[in-house]
């Protein structure tokens, strides 16, 4: 069996994340299943063959745009990193990091959703040189 993992994230309003997530991200809603109370308490959205699941905790969560403080960072690797960039921008996300060359072989932005979950979308430009471990 193939590993996956498939990052759960909280969310205060779930039907206004995969709004965004699709329109600044790119992804496109796959499940959405709304409780008695009539709000989305569990989705989950499709960026080519990756996934993320979304969820509504309750009125205890706070999200990390009140908490004030990063909380998770999610690393998504695209196709065309200036691109995607230019959409993200384009479609409402707080850009924090501007797409710059890592040493680490990597092309990569940051940008911040509505609710304050940090994403890192990068594009691989290059193979680092492999490391030696110290001893």
């Amino acid at each position: 069996m193939t590993q996956t993992i498939t990052p759960y994230l909280l969310y205060e309003d779930v039907a206004g994340a995969l709004e965004f997530l699709e329109r600044a991200f790119g992804f496109k809603e796959h499940v959405r299943l709304t409780g008695p109370e009539g709000y989305v308490n569990h989705a989950e959205a499709r960026l080519g063959d990756a996934a993320v699941y979304l969820g509504d905790p309750g009125d205890h969560y706070k999200n990390p745009k009140r908490l004030g403080q990063e909380t998770v960072g999610l690393y998504v690797l695209v196709d065309d990193v200036d691109a995607h960039y230019e959409r993200a921008r384009a479609g409402g996300a707080e850009i924090v990091a501007e797409p710059e060359d890592q040493e680490y072989g990597d092309r990569r932005y940051t940008a911040i959703d509505r609710e304050g979950h940090h994403w890192y979308f990068a594009q691989a430009i290059r193979k680092p040189e492999p490391q030696r471990a110290l001893p």
